[in-house]
């Protein structure tokens, strides 16, 4: 007897990918393959498999990638110091191409014809996604029941649930949920009353972070270890990517760190307002700025700066695995090498403040810097300098 064909469906165990599931169950002659990756997320496995069980899947996969998600993908985003649009840290934009590519890994594995994923018509997602799955698996067949699907709003989707008899959490009978993504490096928060710009965001949103108003009235301090670029240690103590990560998270997130609400210019178009949260990604990125700044020559620094706007907007839309994306890595790591030492931060009340710089680089001199006199700078070239630079300014 032939085999039915196979499609892998990212999935969280949720509202939306169970009635995705029982969908494609449905409109498809297929078997289905459920597919969630650990990324440190608040993740429940007894719920994704007892979900994706009830509705029949036999194969259900949870692959723990929190380290390779901050080794690989974390920490080049830090090293170039990407941010988009002066505020965005990239959490949920930064974590699709690794659920991509090995979504893709797990459709080949089991020679499965197609992939699907639960991203709306409106959203970014549908791009990260699909620009993975296209790098990895060009002639894997993809499936977006957003788009193609009958159901139009929230109320359709409970309506099909109870059609199924598919569990609809308590939070989400009634009205619309706030759309939530979260991992190791961030929680974004969207919609409801955040949708009109004008409305405050209300603090029972934040999940991971302390309100500054009610931090603790001591500070407290941290000290980030570097090497070759990368975060390797706290406090002199080596760590895993992801256990350091983790740990950075609760220092900042206690002390009000890391909370920013922005109204973004979507790659299609849309403006959305969200409320994101990025506690230990907000230490690191200042931390990263700090030990560069005595580490490494001015044109370098300049030099990454210039890129790091096109750098941001690469990620941001689903561009991970381009080829300018790759150029721009490669600028941005060139003297990785150089860059080792630690940095020390006072947290405070929503405050990330630069306490102190070590490192044994010769990049920084305190001879030339100092204001006591010194042979070392010769202040008679300035002038030379100055001079020189007059006549450009009509040149």
């Amino acid at each position: 007897m032939r085999s039915k064909k196979k499609i892998v469906l990212a999935y969280s165990g949720g509202l939306d990918t169970s009635v995705i599931l029982k969908w494609l169950q449905k409109n498809y002659n297929a078997e289905i393959i459920c597919y969630t990756a650990n990324i440190g997320q608040k993740i429940d496995r007894k719920k994704i498999i007892s979900n994706a069980k009830k509705l029949g899947v036999k194969n259900i996969i949870i692959e723990d990638l929190k380290n390779t998600f901050v080794k690989d993908y974390i920490f080049p985003l830090i090293r170039g110091h990407a941010i988009y649009e002066g505020v965005y840290l990239l959490g949920t934009s930064i974590a699709r191409p690794l659920i991509a590519k090995d979504q893709i890994r797990v459709a080949k594995k089991f020679k499965a014809y197609a992939v699907s994923h639960g991203s709306t018509g409106k959203g970014n997602d549908q791009i990260r996604f699909e620009l993975g799955y296209h790098y990895f698996g060009p002639k894997i067949k993809i499936i977006a029941p957003w788009r193609i699907w009958k159901l139009k709003s929230r109320t359709d989707l409970i309506n099909y649930a109870k059609k199924y008899k598919i569990k609809i959490p308590k939070d989400k009978k009634g009205a619309p949920p706030f759309s939530i993504d979260d991992n190791l490096f961030h929680t974004s928060t969207e919609g409801k009353i955040l949708e009109n710009p004008k409305n405050p965001a209300p603090e029972f949103i934040f999940q991971r972070t302390t309100s500054p108003e009610k931090a603790p009235k001591k500070p407290s301090f941290v000290t980030i270890d570097f090497k070759n670029s990368d975060p390797i240690g706290i406090n002199g103590r080596k760590l895993s990517p992801s256990k350091l990560l983790d740990k950075l998270n609760q220092l900042a997130g206690k002390n009000g760190i890391g909370r920013e609400d922005l109204v973004e210019n979507r790659f299609i178009g849309i403006k959305s307002r969200g409320v994101y949260e990025t506690p230990g990604g907000t230490l690191l990125i200042k931390a990263h700025r700090a030990i560069e700044s005595v580490t490494l020559d001015k044109e370098t620094v300049h030099k990454k700066d210039q890129i790091m706007s096109r750098y941001a907007e690469l990620i941001y839309n689903g561009y991970w695995y381009s080829k300018e994306r790759f150029k721009l890595q490669k600028i941005i790591d060139t003297k990785k090498n150089k860059v080792n030492g630690s940095v020390k931060l006072k947290l405070y009340k929503g405050n990330v403040i630069i306490w102190s710089r070590q490192t044994k680089s010769s990049a920084y001199s305190l001879k030339k810097v100092s204001f006591e006199e010194n042979k070392t700078f010769n202040k008679l070239n300035v002038e030379k300098f100055i001079n020189y630079h007059k006549k450009k300014l009509r040149s």
